[in-house]
Formats: C-alpha cells, sequence, structure tokens
C-alpha cells in the first residue's frame, strides 16, 4: 500500500519543496496539505503552489477534516504550531516528521512525552550530509576537543527568525555530549565589549543573516599552528525535502518511538 503524506506549512518556502519532493519519490503519494486558518492559500492547488501544475489536491486548513487522506504529517513550520500539530497525531494515531526548530525546554518535553504513543523522526536537519557532519564532528572532538578551540559558525537567510540555527545548536550538543560538556554551561553565543579571555571549555557559535542563504555551517577545531574545519553548505532546501521523505518512508514501519536521522540513516553502524 503507498505511503500517504501530509505537508502543513504547504505555501512556504519549504512546504513548496515538500510537495516537490514528495510528488518525484517513489512509494509514497501526496494525500493531503495545509496552511494556517485564515490564510489567503486556502483552497489553492497544492500542485500549482509547487509549480507542479494542477494535483487536485487543495490546500485545507483543518487537519481532522482531512484526517483520512494521510498516514504521516511531514511539519517544519513554527513551535507553536507544531505543538498543536504534535497533540493531533497523538489523537488520532498519525506520525510525524518534524523538522521545526526553535522549540524551548518545555516543547522538547512534550514532544519526547508523544512518542511515547506515536512514531515521531524529529531532526534539526533533515539533510544527509550535515548528519554525516555530525558524526565527524564527534570524531574530531575525540581527537582535537580537549586541547582546540571550538567555534561554529552559521548562515542563513534574512528570512529565519531563530538563532543560533537549529543545526548549529545540534552541532554544538554533538561536541559537548562526546566531551562531556553541558551545552548551556559551556556555550558561548554572544560575544560583546570586553569579555575577557577564552576559556578552553567554551564553545562559540556566530551568527550570520544574509540575502537567501540556504544554510551554511562550519565547525573550527583551532590549536597553535593549525586549525581543521569542518563545512557543510547547501544550496538548495530540496536535499531538506528529500531528507524528509526518506525519513518518512524509514518510519513507516515504527509504531511508537523519537528518533532522528541518525537513526533513519543507520550512521551509528558506521
Amino acid at each position: 500500500m503507498t505511503l500517504k503524506l501530509a505537508i502543513v506549512g504547504a505555501g512556504g518556502r519549504m512546504g513548496r519543496q515538500l510537495i516537490q519532493a514528495v510528488q518525484a519519490a517513489e512509494g509514497v503519494e501526496l494525500g493531503a496539505t495545509f496552511e494556517r486558518k485564515g490564510s489567503s492559500l486556502i483552497g489553492a492547488d497544492a500542485g500549482e503552489l509547487a509549480g507542479l501544475g494542477e494535483l487536485g489536491i487543495k490546500v485545507a486548513e483543518d487537519l481532522a477534516a482531512e484526517k483520512d487522506k494521510f498516514d504521516i504529517i511531514i511539519d517544519f513550520t513554527r513551535p507553536e504550531g507544531s505543538l498543536e500539530h504534535i497533540k493531533f497525531c497523538v489523537s488520532n494515531n498519525k506520525k510525524l516528521i518534524l523538522g521545526t526548530t526553535g522549540f524551548d525546554d518545555a516543547g522538547k518535553q512534550a514532544i519526547g512525552k508523544a512518542a511515547e504513543k506515536t512514531a515521531i523522526v524529529f531532526a534539526s536537519n533533515y539533510s544527509v550530509g550535515v548528519n554525516l557532519v555530525f558524526k565527524l564532528l564527534e570524531k574530531a572532538a575525540k581527537v582535537m576537543g580537549d586541547y582546540s578551540d571550538i567555534e561554529i559558525i552559521e548562515a542563513h537567510h534574512r528570512h529565519k527568525v531563530d538563532a543560533p540555527s537549529g543545526t548549529a545548536l545540534s552541532m554544538g550538543e554533538h561536541i559537548a555530549k562526546t566531551l562531556g560538556r553541558d551545552l548551556k554551561v559551556n556555550g558561548v553565543f554572544s560575544r560583546e565589549g570586553i569579555t575577557g579571555e577564552r576559556k578552553r571549555t567554551d564553545i562559540g557559535f556566530s551568527t550570520i543573516r544574509a540575502a537567501d542563504v540556504v544554510g551554511e555551517h562550519t565547525v573550527w577545531f583551532a590549536d597553535i599552528g593549525e586549525r581543521v574545519e569542518i563545512s557543510h553548505k547547501a544550496s538548495s532546501r530540496m536535499t531538506f525535502a528529500n531528507g524528509a521523505v526518506r525519513a518518512a518512508k524509514w518510519l513507516a514501519n515504527k509504531q511508537i518511538g523519537l528518533f532522528d536521522m541518525t537513526d533513519v540513516l543507520d550512521l551509528n553502524n558506521l
């Protein structure tokens, strides 16, 4: 049986890319698309939105009214909306691919609680390359982390509303966990004025917001006399959309649990 997917936030930049990715993928089909209540896009054809021509799937606003048309929701929206979508999934036995970033601790706890009743893939970044970078960072941290200065530099488009990016934070978390540090204690998210000398255990973050940058991340492991840089640059959101569809296919056979792209890509067995 073909896996049916729903896309929330269908009219956004990622939403349109997700529609394209679903239409291009084998073994899945677009079951429904949604936008927030009151959106001017309600009733529009999803295919027309994504530049694919008419698909006969209208953008809707009520998930409950369309619930028989899909098995899994793909959500790259905002935390406040995603938390409502999570509640819907739990109540209606739907699974979730969650790419929203910017959750606070309470939001993350709600995601974990929901995963006790349904299956969720929750990742800050669905790019295969970025998730490979997470593993490379762990390896580099084991070798250089105790004696080098670690800095994370990220750049995104001017419309991104959270900083640092969820991907940059995930990079920091992978490094901190490997080194037995706590990012809440050792993360340095801004520097201004007389900051004092850098601490050896700091994990620094620098943020750039400009024009139409899709997403760029670089991590420095810097020692006196040499520096190792591990970088990833995305030139198209389609890499994230394709990764999300791949995750949905993988999640189809899971009943409950909280997973990430490390699980989807089986990176722990590298």
